[in-house]
């Protein structure tokens, strides 16, 4: 058994051995029936095995660069690609967006499990995916995790903590879609759970969360947060309303680290926020300000150590003066004061492959820590010497 398959399953073989073979059982052990000893034997052998199988299809420790791609579900953007696909076909395309990006050279799958307060997976707090078809005879993310895992691809569970659907608790309609509310303690707890109940019962490498926390703002519509907020000030709360909004997000981001590493320390935990912290940092960036509008503090979560990795959305071109890609991985390795690690975040919708590789030439380059392609429909434009290392 690796190490690193060692730190991945270590919560299950430290309580499972401790009540086989730990302390408690030792006093009563010479008293067992010969029928009870084989029953205990028989369970440990089991325990063995199943390590080994899963173990065997484990990914080899990540090198220093991470290479992945995002791989979106909501509104069928990647994967499936249609809602009237049966599961072989499912299965199959998965499949393919795997072996090209293991073709590709890349090491890392960024699966998006929970596009909307629903579930791509069996899950007893939340519904199937509407963006499924319909409930599969199989499981989704068993299947990735062991498909990605036998390419020698790590995954990553994608969740978005607070973007809803029509029947979910506590949401809103806000312009075009449906949101939950960040400040409602408990939208935050079942959004943890969910991610907790991952975590518990799936191998997965990684948890994943975007730009998406509060929505970006709808023109002359206000987000419906204000019952929440008068509650908030009622309690005693000082904070003006859009530091409350920060806050939440805040702890937010904060008890996520702690629940995630709580459960198993070696799961990764990683945002990718808009590229942009504020306008002006530094001075000659312009465009959204993502502290401000949609109150990520993305920079604070860095600082604080919050997160494994930060994989800000760096989506524009290198020569764009306003908005340059070179400044702003410049900017962020500078803020990255814990050497946590930056991750650039790409997008190979919007450029050609030259671009692309430019790129990543100056991301080795600065000492980042690797990149996330957006998305995985793409992947097929590039060529497979544009992401050798």
């Amino acid at each position: 058994m690796s190490s690193g398959c060692f730190y991945h399953y270590q919560p299950l073989l430290s309580t499972t051995f401790h009540d086989l073979c730990g302390d408690r059982l030792q006093p009563v052990v010479g008293r067992l029936k010969p029928a009870a000893t084989l029953r205990l034997v028989k369970r440990a052998l089991s325990l063995f095995l199943l390590l080994a199988a899963a173990c065997a299809t484990a990914p080899p420790p990540r090198a220093r660069e991470l290479r992945g791609v995002w791989v979106a579900t909501v509104n069928n953007l990647d994967w499936p690609s249609r809602r009237d696909l049966t599961p072989e076909e499912q299965q199959a395309e998965l499949v393919a967006i795997f072996d090209r990006a293991k073709a590709l050279g890349l090491n890392a799958i960024f699966l998006q499990v929970r596009p909307m307060a629903d579930a791509f997976y069996p899950s007893a707090i939340e519904p199937w995916s509407e963006f499924l078809g319909s409930v599969p005879p199989y499981d989704p993310l068993a299947f990735a995790i062991a498909e990605a895992h036998a390419r020698g691809l790590e995954l990553h569970a994608w969740f978005n903590p607070f973007r809803g659907h029509a029947l979910a608790a506590n949401a809103y309609q806000y312009g075009k879609f449906v949101w939950m509310d960040p400040g409602d303690a408990e939208v935050q707890k079942q959004s943890l759970d969910v991610v907790a109940d991952v975590v518990r019962r799936y191998p997965v490498d990684g948890v994943h969360m975007d730009d998406y926390f509060y929505p970006y703002p709808e023109k002359d519509l206000e987000f419906p947060d204000a019952p929440t907020y008068e509650r908030y000030r009622g309690a005693g709360g000082r904070m003006s309303r859009d530091d409350w909004r920060r806050d939440n997000i805040n702890r937010f981001v904060r008890e996520l680290y702690r629940s995630v590493k709580s459960i198993r320390p070696a799961v990764e935990v990683g945002i990718s926020p808009f590229g942009i912290w504020r306008p002006h940092n530094p001075q000659q960036i312009e465009g959204f300000d993502a502290y401000d509008k949609i109150y990520a503090d993305s920079k604070l979560w860095l600082q604080r150590g919050w997160v494994d990795y930060l994989a800000p959305q760096l989506y524009w071109a290198i020569d764009k003066k306003e908005q340059s890609f070179p400044v702003l991985m410049r900017w962020w390795m500078e803020h990255d004061r814990r050497r946590v690690g930056i991750v650039a975040g790409m997008s190979i919708n919007r450029h050609p492959p030259e671009e692309i590789a430019r790129q990543i030439a100056i991301v080795r380059r600065e000492g980042g820590e690797g990149f996330i392609l957006f998305s995985a429909r793409k992947l097929y434009t590039l060529p497979v010497e544009s992401l050798s290392p």
